[in-house]
């Protein structure tokens, strides 16, 4: 039986975006998005009601303005903090743990395009990978997580940074990209 583009895209397999129950999926997710970053405050509460039923969390709260690609593969832990301007495109799993806070503008991207510029313009292939955030993980403000990457529990990732690879444990890591460096003692 042949897969659907839904089901590549889920395997983590090269998949066509130009998809009719993709551009579906992205369409209700661009509804909720709306919904979410138009809503008054006050009647908003912690997401938007059509944000909140894409996205698997207990009691996150997501600032307006955000953005994401599915919603459905976006799951957050408890306490989580999205602040403004916050964007995931989750075409892959991102898992974000308990007690995380996002800084503003920070941008997760699940998917990698073809090298191949037909293959990438023409027939829109691309492949995801998930990225896995643990807990009480702190992202300053304007960091981008790429496609892959997995942060350990406790680090820190400093504004600006653009991580490419793996983040261990209670690391703390600044640039682009992304490098190591010494933790200060307070």
């Amino acid at each position: 039986m042949t897969k659907t583009e839904r089901q590549k895209m889920d395997a983590g397999e090269w998949y066509t975006c130009i998809d009719d129950e993709l551009e579906a999926l992205r369409v209700a997710a661009r509804d909720a998005v709306h919904q979410h970053n138009t809503m008054p405050p006050g009647e908003r509460g912690p997401m938007g009601p059509a944000l909140a039923a894409l996205i698997t969390t207990q009691d996150a709260i997501i600032e307006a303005p955000f953005h994401c690609a599915y919603g459905v593969n976006i799951e957050l832990g408890a306490q989580v903090f999205l602040n403004a301007g916050c964007a995931i495109l989750d075409c892959a799993k991102v898992v974000i743990g308990d007690h995380c806070q996002l800084g503003p503008h920070v941008q997760i991207y699940c998917a990698e395009h073809h090298t191949d510029p037909v293959k990438r313009t023409e027939d829109g292939l691309e492949i995801a990978h998930p990225v896995h955030i643990g807990d009480r993980v702190w992202i300053g403000g304007g960091a981008i997580i790429l496609a892959g990457v997995t942060i350990g529990d406790g680090a820190v990732v400093g504004a600006g940074s653009v991580v490419t690879k793996d983040v261990a444990p209670g690391q703390i890591v600044v640039g682009n990209p992304a490098r190591p460096i010494e933790r200060r003692r307070a």
